[in-house]
């Protein structure tokens, strides 16, 4: 018998420097976007939820994802995004991707495609050959902090589903930490930020080099794999976090429909919905 299918999604990780007004401003979007993308999911395969959901959380400019992403050290927007099939294990992605509306719409096309993870202007190119159309992610709020230097709110995004017939999908989408050299990659276009098989799925949010450097999606998703729970499996890999002071947190769910969240330090912003509650943080 299948577990009642599950969802959690994230808003990104870090301070908001006492900015209750923006935390509930996110809060009640993510309860919004999960109450949508669970009724979606009911209906629904996980992969299609996934990219549902993110597309709901790209196009709000509270979240640094698609449209409000942030921008880079030379004046430009440059957006990633992952995408993780759990049954058929096949991660896709696109990194440093400009003038799409959806980043993980392109990172979904690019599961059939010979080459799974495409980079900057090549990413660009392939997504206009593919018919999505030329898109301007930049909003006012972006632009301001950009010009004042501001290091403004966080926001990467991530959705991970397990659907009626116990399939697990697990996306992340991110607009940058802002200010960053042209160039930079960061974790949600890696199996480090983003994987998920049949056992599970994570995804992670905070400080992208700190998530490469442990593995921690990947790492989390072996290890349930290898037989350990999912909620120890997840502890393990924050504890490993704490010790080298790094920033990050993970949502998670797995075959069995347990739903585990965790973090090393800062707030992470999250929502999920099991089916018979639905929850924000």
């Amino acid at each position: 018998m299948n577990p009642l299918p599950k969802l959690i999604i994230h808003g990104g990780a870090g301070s908001l420097e006492g900015n209750i007004e923006r935390k509930t401003q996110i809060r009640e979007s993510l309860k919004l976007i999960c109450e949508k993308t669970y009724t979606f999911l009911l209906t629904s395969s996980a992969n299609e939820t996934v990219i549902y959901g993110i597309k709901l959380l790209e196009n709000d400019p509270l979240f640094n994802a698609g449209t409000g992403s942030k921008i880079q050290s030379d004046g430009q927007i440059r957006m990633s995004a992952g995408f993780m099939d759990g049954q058929e294990k096949i991660f896709s992605g696109v990194i440093n991707i400009q003038n799409v509306q959806h980043p993980i719409c392109v990172a979904d096309t690019l599961q059939q495609n010979e080459h799974s993870v495409l980079s900057g202007e090549m990413s660009t190119q392939f997504a206009h050959k593919f018919g999505f159309e030329n898109y301007n992610p930049l909003t006012k709020e972006r632009l301001s902090e950009f010009n004042s230097r501001k290091t403004g709110t966080t926001g990467t995004v991530g959705v991970v589903a397990l659907d009626s017939n116990g399939y697990i999908t697990a996306g992340t989408s991110t607009g940058g930490i802002g200010g960053e050299a042209p160039g930079r990659v960061s974790d949600s276009p890696t199996v480090a930020g983003n994987y998920a098989n049949q056992y599970c799925g994570v995804s992670a949010t905070g400080v992208g080099e700190h998530i490469v450097n442990s593995a921690v999606a990947a790492k989390i998703v072996t290890r349930v794999e290898d037989g350990m729970l999912l909620k120890k499996a997840v502890s393990k890999s924050i504890k490993e976090g704490k010790e080298k002071d790094s920033h990050f947190g993970v949502i998670s769910i797995s075959y069995t429909g347990d739903i585990i969240t965790n973090k090393t330090k800062d707030t992470v912003f999250y929502a999920f919905h099991t089916g018979n509650e639905l929850k924000t943080f």
